[in-house]
């Protein structure tokens, strides 16, 4: 999935070398497009990392696209190395306002008055040993692409390339629910190198090989008419769908902490997808289900429950299907998928069947499991699904006094949004 970010860089200057974390809310949202001007919802906020000396330009950006700044806090620099790389466990990951840090650096959330407490399972795994920017922009890794394969069968919208990477020669290293960013060859209409693109990782943290020497994403090919009604193809989508097996790429990160898997094996896990949106949920469920993926993970066997809710536009867009129904068939006590395909299936008023309509529909059941401690959620992909989502929690926690939006702020550990 494409993650619409940009990577930032501060000034040369000591002062301007410092980094400063942005809690950005009410920041406005446009449709997805290849371009570097849209941020990521972080489960109800936008953090953007900016130098000291941009921080007058970017405050003034924020409040011209409506943004209320609710906190700010500088980012440490004891880490940062001059090679290109960082230690693990520093993300400075820095932004411009046309783009969102997704890095995950943590800036914590006011309380909520009369929300409901929640109790958040113990972690094994620290923050501080998830592996950020391994990678840099100004010295990133050259990676070779090993294979590209079709995901949208016979008859589907669109092109959605699954593309693998060696990443055999150097220490690339990532968990599941982190991106990596790619810089496309070439320079954009100022004659200045291509930006970076951010893109979720769609393999585990061993690859598809499960032998630790690969990374793979899954990229559609943005494709839009312009006002004059010129057909345009996104910069990075195009050049990541048209490699060939041996073309090289420029690979930097990994970034982002908050899409991270809980390490709790007993915990529920409620994934709600659209398109390449999947890309984060293929590691999941990989890791949770796949049989060399588990005999490679001893310390992590996972029990509990796992339910997709995916929204596609026809039968053939839904990517990864055949992996998901022998997944389904092989553990149905602890992985069940649910399909909202828009252009086949009607929604009970008659209209398409979109997702947040199949949400609704299990609102219910859905409602339930989120009370529980030990059930995160996870939203990938279209913004638009989410008012939808949010109505139909609504409705399901009224009837018990429960005001959804107090109720999700004060479980903002548990529920995880990356949309665009």
């Amino acid at each position: 999935m494409y993650n619409p970010s940009a990577v930032g860089s501060a000034s040369n200057t000591a002062y301007g070398s410092r980094l400063f974390i942005y809690e950005v809310e009410g920041l406005r949202q446009t449709p997805q497009s290849d371009k570097m001007d849209y941020p990521i919802r972080r489960s109800g906020s936008v953090l953007i990392t900016v130098p000291y000396s941009r921080m007058n330009q970017e405050m003034q950006k924020i409040l011209r696209m409506g943004g209320r700044i609710v906190s700010i806090q500088p980012v440490s620099t004891d880490s940062v190395a001059t090679n290109g790389k960082v230690s693990s466990g520093t993300d400075v990951s820095g932004t411009n306002i046309s783009g969102t840090d997704i890095s995950g650096t943590n800036v914590q959330p006011k309380s909520t008055e009369g929300a409901k407490p929640v109790t958040q399972a113990k972690e094994k795994v620290s923050k501080a040993d998830i592996p950020v920017n391994i990678y840099r922009p100004n010295s990133p890794y050259i990676g070779k692409c090993l294979s590209t394969q079709e995901m949208v069968q016979e008859g589907g919208i669109g092109t959605v390339k699954h593309v693998k990477f060696d990443i055999s020669q150097g220490d690339l290293t990532y968990l599941e629910g982190q991106s990596i960013g790619i810089i496309p060859d070439g320079v954009d209409s100022k004659g200045k190198p291509n930006k970076i693109r951010l893109y979720s990782i769609a393999s585990t943290r061993h690859g598809d090989d499960v032998d630790d020497k690969t990374v793979s994403l899954c990229v559609r090919q943005l494709e839009y008419k312009n006002e004059a009604g010129e057909t345009i193809y996104g910069v990075c989508s195009t050049f990541l769908t048209q490699m060939k097996p041996g073309d090289e790429v420029k690979i930097t990160g990994p970034v982002g902490k908050e899409m991270l898997l809980p390490a709790d094996e007993d915990a529920n896990v409620i994934m709600m997808a659209t398109g390449t949106g999947i890309a984060p949920f293929r590691a999941y469920l990989w890791r949770m289900f796949k049989e060399n993926e588990r005999a490679a993970n001893p310390d992590y066997q996972f029990k509990g429950f796992a339910w997709l809710i995916f929204g596609v536009a026809t039968t053939p867009n839904l990517l990864y299907k055949q992996e998901l129904e022998e997944l389904q068939a092989q553990y149905p006590d602890h992985f069940r998928v649910t399909y909202a395909i828009s252009r086949e299936q009607k929604n009970p008023e008659g209209g398409r069947m979109y997702i947040q309509h199949r949400v609704a529909e299990h609102a219910q059941e859905i409602w339930n499991l989120v009370k529980n401690e030990k059930t995160h959620t996870y939203i990938c992909g279209l913004k638009g699904m989410e008012d939808g989502i949010d109505a139909a929690m609504a409705g399901a926690a009224e009837p018990e006094g429960v005001v959804w939006k107090e109720y999700q702020r004060s479980i903002k550990e548990r529920w995880h949004v990356e949309t665009y």
